[in-house]
């Protein structure tokens, strides 16, 4: 069974992947911007590891 904080941290790696999606589909993607959401993506995935 999953902890509500895991469960909230997968939602959370969900969204920023569907944001990065967005962003590279852009016509003039801000590459800052998809730097600082693969980053945020990272950290969250590290940490949905650190909890199993």
């Amino acid at each position: 069974m999953q902890t509500a904080h895991l469960s909230a941290l997968e939602a959370k790696h969900a969204v920023l992947d569907r944001r990065i999606a967005e962003e590279e589909h852009r016509p003039m993607p801000d590459t800052f911007v998809l730097t600082d959401l693969k980053r945020q993506k990272l950290r969250v995935k590290e940490e949905i590891a650190s909890a199993h």
